[in-house]
């Protein structure tokens, strides 16, 4: 996991974006519309963070529901945030 979270957070161009949703995920679940908004990116670079993020088990959206759909940091990601904020204390205050 801790390869993982450097690869997605230090590791590739939109690394620190990929933080910030985690981050934000982290306080309440947050639809695509509503993360964009708080980022103020636009609206296809938050879904194409999101799709990361999915593909490689960080966050979670119920199935089924594209518009509008919730996103929360998985189970894996809760577990092993400890990890993420080591991570983002050593690269995310540049």
């Amino acid at each position: 996991m801790k390869r993982l979270l450097w690869w997605l957070i230090a590791g590739t161009k939109g690394g620190i974006n990929r933080a910030k949703i985690i981050m934000i995920l982290k306080e309440r679940p947050y639809n695509a519309n509503q993360l964009t908004e708080k980022l103020k990116l636009d609206y296809k670079t938050v879904q194409h963070h999101l799709k990361v993020l999915i593909k490689n088990d960080i966050i979670t959206s119920p199935r089924g529901k594209k518009y509008g759909a919730m996103y929360f940091l998985s189970d894996l990601m809760e577990t092993h945030y400890e990890i993420f904020r080591e991570i983002w204390d050593q690269i995310g205050k540049k």
